[in-house]
């Protein structure tokens, strides 16, 4: 079966409306879905559905050779506008501390500003760590968007969010060294 050639693009560059359209449901919602659980559970919903094409497009591209330089430059880029959304509406909403919202966004947009610094001279792909912390981002902000302290009560679902958001302050910052060193290895070996 054929797919159109751009499809893994369009599909990455489907996720920054989702994006934005994603933070307004959750500012909508509330703080713990409240007033308005509908929304805070639409917001949830629409954030996992979005993160998840971040796997759908990435498979399509590598499963038929069709791996492009703007699909390497932008999907981490629209990954980080929709996992920023998320850090900061759950930051605004008081549901994960800023603290560890700004060192994550300072990481991450500081890689990205790199990457579009260097794009003329070569296109610098996700690394292996880059994409575990994606992936955790991904499962971290769903758990912390779902409002699920309405099944398991809000003193277990805080424990569990803010636990999850500390590995990801720790996946982030680590994987943002692996880049710079991979980077400071990378500008050694070119002439």
């Amino acid at each position: 079966m054929a797919i159109p050639r751009q499809l893994p693009n369009a599909i990455t560059v489907a996720r920054i409306p989702l994006a934005v359209v994603f933070f307004v449901l959750l500012m909508m919602g509330g703080t713990y879905g409240i007033p308005e659980p509908a929304l805070r559970w639409s917001a949830a919903i629409l954030f996992i559905l979005a993160i998840s094409t971040d796997w759908v497009d990435g498979y399509l591209a590598r499963r038929y050779d069709i791996v492009s330089d703007f699909g390497k430059l932008w999907d981490p880029i629209a990954d980080k506008l929709l996992t920023g959304a998320g850090f900061i509406g759950l930051a605004i909403l008081g549901e994960v501390g800023w603290l560890i919202v700004v060192v994550i966004l300072v990481r991450e947009w500081g890689i990205t500003i790199h990457r579009l610094m260097v794009a003329s001279e070569h296109v610098v792909a996700a690394a292996w760590m880059g994409k575990i912390k994606t992936a955790f981002q991904g499962v971290a902000l769903g758990w912390a968007l779902l409002p699920l302290h309405e099944f398991i009560g809000l003193g277990a679902w805080t424990f569990v969010t803010f636990l999850l958001m500390v590995i990801v302050l720790i996946l982030t910052v680590a994987s943002g060294i692996d880049y710079v060193a991979a980077q400071v290895r990378g500008s050694r070996q070119r002439p």
